[in-house]
């Protein structure tokens, strides 16, 4: 069966797309939010083993519909076979190179700096360009250090405690705030009999799982020697009781202030969570937005895009899988009367 999706594949920086086409079985690209690469995978009919087995290491760029949706290096093939099936043959990506020095340990501090100015020096110490959001690198901080620990596993750390996401794309390390509005594209859903672009939805638009009134981190204050703590308000909502008490005590005060917002900006965005998939839509990226209609009321809103998995195959078939977080703009309430 033909393909209803245009597609094209380049291997460091040549274009590949003719000589797999009579190949090329499936495609799978996954991006997520917080997590530190982006994924992709090729499944070739391997039926005679006429394919001569690719090595790891090689620049790997995959467009859908003339998007990019993956630009990363090769890092495992895979054989399967069965006698009933015949041969397949995966090829799996990153979306940097896993033989580098990103998860190398690294020894390194720094007295009175920034957060930027500290991931910035593991990032060239690595072999990275860091792209880092003003307000988390501008914040300020003692005392930082990698004692042993790798860029990629810092990098992971500073995000969770300042409430932030880190990726790691090619040679680029980024470093964002977590549900900032950085201009990503708005991905739009229309449920509906016989039409629309969402073929099925699953969705929790309240959770009250992981919702607290505020947070509150102790921090040891040495002007007065003693143990105080400092609070965050997070918009739970006026019937919510539970207060969040993070178990590890803070550094200072400044230290316990951005521990704290960081796990409310986190509240917010657990207050709902679904899946929806759509019709393929190239344009969906982790931490954008997705607007659904259609569904019903108290569902349909906006929702933050916490993971997109674009899935494509030769039998016909091509679709985009969204993770969804944060709901907002009506999600989550039901104004009719009961």
């Amino acid at each position: 069966m033909a393909w209803s999706v245009d597609w094209a594949v380049e291997v460091d920086g040549v274009s590949a797309t003719e000589d797999m086409a009579d190949y090329l079985m499936s495609i799978t690209v996954s991006d997520k939010a917080g997590s530190a690469s982006d994924s992709c995978r090729l499944v070739f009919d391997d039926t005679d083993g006429q394919i001569r087995l690719p090595q790891p290491g090689s620049a790997l760029k995959v467009l859908l519909n003339q998007v990019p949706v993956f630009d990363g290096i090769t890092d495992s093939v895979k054989a399967s076979g069965n006698r009933n099936s015949g041969r397949s043959l995966s090829v799996s990506a990153k979306g940097f190179d896993t033989r580098g020095k990103a998860k190398e340990p690294q020894q390194l501090h720094q007295d009175d700096g920034t957060v930027g100015e500290f991931l910035t020096k593991l990032a060239r110490k690595a072999g990275f360009t860091p792209t880092i959001d003003p307000d988390l690198g501008g914040i300020v901080r003692d005392y930082l250090a990698a004692d042993g620990e790798s860029f990629l596993h810092m990098g992971e750390k500073l995000a969770r405690e300042l409430g932030g996401t880190f990726k790691l794309r090619g040679t680029e390390a980024v470093l964002t705030k977590m549900g900032a509005d950085y201009g990503l594209p708005l991905v739009r859903g229309l449920f509906q009999a016989g039409g629309g672009n969402v073929i099925s939805y699953d969705i929790e638009p309240i959770s009250t799982r992981e919702i607290f009134k505020k947070t509150v981190v102790d921090y040891f204050d040495r002007s007065s020697g003693s143990v105080k703590r400092e609070e965050a308000e997070a918009p739970a909502g006026p019937e919510v009781e539970t207060v969040n008490l993070v178990r590890t005590p803070a550094r200072d005060k400044a230290h316990a202030k951005e521990i704290a917002e960081a796990r409310g900006r986190e509240v917010e965005r657990e207050g709902g969570t679904g899946r929806v998939t759509l019709d393929l839509d190239p344009t969906a990226q982790a931490e954008g937005l997705f607007s659904l209609s259609g569904a019903r009321d108290g569902v349909d809103g906006t929702y933050r895009i916490d993971g997109v998995t674009h899935q494509a195959n030769r039998s016909g078939g091509s679709t985009t899988d969204l993770g969804l977080k944060q709901p907002q703009d009506g999600a989550g309430q039901d104004e009719r009367t009961a």
